[in-house]
Parts: C-alpha cells; structure tokens; sequence
C-alpha cells in the first residue's frame, strides 16, 4: 500500500486528502455511486469535479470511465451482499419466519436491489447483461452464496437439507434472480406481489 507524499497531500481533495491509496479509491468509489444515483452517468470530469481532484487523480486509480461505472457496481455489488444477511436476520426476527420466509426475502430482496440501485443496474445495461446473467450461476457465486447462507439464523440440516441440497437451493435462487432480471413481468410486480409471488411458489419447496 502506497502512503501520499507530501506534494500529493497538500494539494485537491478540497482540503482533506486521504490517508491512502485504498481510502482514495474508495472516495473515487463513493463519488461514482452518488453521480450515478444523482443523474443516472458517472463521468470522470464529474467525479474529480465532485472530488477536487484532477481528472489525473481518477486516472491513476480507474483507466477509462467504463472501469470507473463497473468498479463502482462491483462495490455496490460488495455492500449488498454484506448487507443481506443482516437484512435477512431481521427479517425473520420481525416475522417469526422460517426457512422458506428467509429465501423469499433473499430473492426479493437481491432483485429489488439490482433493479432499484443505479450502480447495481448498470451490470442490466445493454451489451452487459449476458455477462451479469453467466456470472450469477457461476461457481464462485454459488459459493458466496452457500456463504451467506450458513449465516442465516435458519438449521438447514433440521429442515432436510444437507451440503449437496444447499448447494442446489443457492443454485436454484440464483436461476430465480436470472429469471426476473429477463423478464421481471409485465407489468412488474411491486414487492408485496412478488414476495406473494415467491411464498406461493418457492417457500413451500421448504416447508
């Protein structure tokens, strides 16, 4: 990790300069989500403009403005997922849920994220959603996903479900995300629908 110098940390940055090369891109980072969710694009000039820096500074750290906009819906990408198991816990704390309560939720709530946040939903541009939808079932996915599901308060052993099964069911809520992201219906569903949509048709798959 490279620490500033003393040229660098006594110029741009509007005063405040960070500490280091990682708080710098995650400065970069939180610019590009706030310029996407503002005005629905993310230039670099509007970036460093935003930052007080040049547009130099954005360069060293992201080469073109398309690395930026993907960078910045893989950090989206990172705090939803650091966040969904939380979401989820408290889910089921209020609901009194089960196991087929929590990846109702899951679902619903991935999609609803993908959809609604703009950094997230520029992994669903055209031209990019190919890639989106291969990743999702990809096997390192499906093992982030067999992750996140250890971490939720649920026994799955209990609920017949062993390391194999688990496997499948990551992979099979993977399939549903894909599904709704082609289609998300016509018109979509609002949340309430579609968590109705979900009990109705995947909850009882665990129950």
């Amino acid at each position: 990790m490279r620490v500033y110098g003393r040229s660098m940390r006594t110029h741009g940055w509007a005063g405040d300069p960070p500490r280091d090369d990682d708080e710098a891109r995650a400065r970069i980072l939180t610019a590009a989500r706030a310029r996407l969710a503002a005005a629905g694009g993310a230039s670099t000039s509007d970036v460093a403009t935003d930052l007080g820096v040049t547009r130099q500074t954005v360069y060293r750290y992201f080469p073109s403005a398309e690395d930026l906009v993907t960078a910045a819906a893989l950090d989206a990408v990172g705090e939803l997922t650091s966040h969904l198991v939380d979401h989820v816990r408290d889910h089921l704390d209020r609901t009194g849920g089960d196991a087929g309560d929590a990846v109702v939720e899951v679902v619903a709530y991935v999609y609803e994220h993908l959809r609604d946040d703009p950094a997230l939903n520029r992994l669903l541009a055209p031209g990019r959603i190919p890639a989106t939808l291969a990743g999702m079932t990809a096997p390192s996915s499906i093992a982030i996903g067999r992750r996140l599901l250890r971490d939720f308060p649920v026994d799955w052993d209990a609920a017949g479900l062993d390391d194999a099964a688990q496997r499948e069911l990551v992979e099979h809520l993977l399939r549903t995300l894909q599904s709704l992201v082609v289609d998300p219906g016509e018109p979509a569903r609002t949340g309430a629908e579609l968590r109705a949509y979900l009990q109705r048709w995947l909850a009882p798959a665990l129950r």
